[in-house]
């Protein structure tokens, strides 16, 4: 009996790595704005460029957007492409800024099985960079999602600054 939950464990263990949780054979999506990873690293800092042409994760707490309460609105630090407003933003304690919808059209989404589960992970729509990803854990009052986002994929412009552009 033992080792037949022995073989029955072990078996769980080996099919959990099933090539269903790899993206390698599926074809790259393209997006609007492209460019070569040659001009993505002349345009990004080095720490942009890791989150949003890497999928890397900043350090929690380190972003000054986490702690920002201005009014205005969130773009893509990669193409400008304006993601979320202030009004949506709260503060989550994870350590990222959070938000508890996107301005609608402008994200994309994919699962992500990097650490072993899947996660929605979240992309710009407009040039595929690399935002975060988005939980079922936000306010209950609102969405009850959390769009938890490194604030090195973003460019905050604050309200009064829009409006002196019009």
């Amino acid at each position: 009996m033992k080792k037949m939950l022995l073989f029955v464990a072990i078996s769980l263990l080996v099919s959990c790595n099933s090539t269903a949780q790899k993206k390698d054979n599926q074809e790259k999506e393209t997006y609007p704005v492209t460019k070569t990873e040659a001009e993505w690293k002349a345009e990004l800092s080095d720490m942009e460029y890791y989150v949003l042409r890497e999928a890397g994760t900043e350090r929690a707490f380190s972003s000054p957007l986490n702690k920002n309460y201005k009014k205005g609105v969130y773009h893509c630090a990669g193409c400008g492409t304006p993601l979320f407003k202030s009004e949506h933003k709260f503060d989550s304690g994870s350590g990222w800024p959070s938000f508890d919808r996107e301005i609608k059209g402008n994200l994309a989404f994919s699962t992500d099985y990097k650490i072993g589960y899947s996660r929605t992970e979240e992309h710009c729509a407009t040039c595929g960079g690399h935002l975060g990803h988005v939980f079922n854990d936000g306010p209950k009052k609102t969405t009850g999602r959390r769009h938890c986002i490194n604030g090195a994929a973003l460019k905050f412009v604050a309200e009064e600054d829009s409006e002196t552009d019009e």
